[in-house]
């Protein structure tokens, strides 16, 4: 287990570039809009790890709530594991609570989040990317079914 990555919600991905980007010196590896999330997103490589900045698309989804009503910043941490459904399983199992169900993103990596009251107020994210023994399993699942 890794950190993927961490979100930083802002109010202006332009604006918030101008520091991580230009100030920082951090390049861009990668700027989208991802629509079925909301958000215009840019990667920042930083060692292993990655910088997310999200922009909301629209002000009523949850990060443009999140900006609203916590202001910008850390939004949560992404750990990247190597099997999704025993990492569930096992927070679970010590009583922590998952905020969504496991969902996919169309290139196959699957995510899903520990409520923040199970995590000493942070949120957290676990990612696993596509190709891993769990999603290859996963997907041989459903096209069976």
């Amino acid at each position: 287990m890794r950190i993927h990555h961490i979100a930083i919600a802002v109010k202006d991905l332009n604006s918030a570039l101008s520091f991580y980007r230009d100030a920082l010196g951090i390049e861009v590896s990668q700027r989208r809009e991802v629509p079925a999330e909301g958000v215009e997103i840019a990667f920042l490589p930083v060692g292993e790890s990655e910088l997310e900045l999200l922009q909301a698309l629209d002000s009523t989804n949850s990060i443009g709530r999140f900006v609203a009503s916590h202001g910008e910043g850390i939004h949560h941490i992404c750990l990247l594991v190597d099997n999704i459904e025993a990492a569930v399983t096992q927070l679970e199992a010590e009583g922590a609570r998952m905020a969504t169900g496991i969902r996919s993103h169309p290139e196959g990596t699957r995510y899903t989040f520990v409520h923040p009251k199970s995590t000493h107020g942070v949120l957290i994210e676990l990612y696993e990317k596509a190709g891993s023994e769990d999603a290859k399993s996963a997907n041989l699942a459903n096209e069976i079914r």
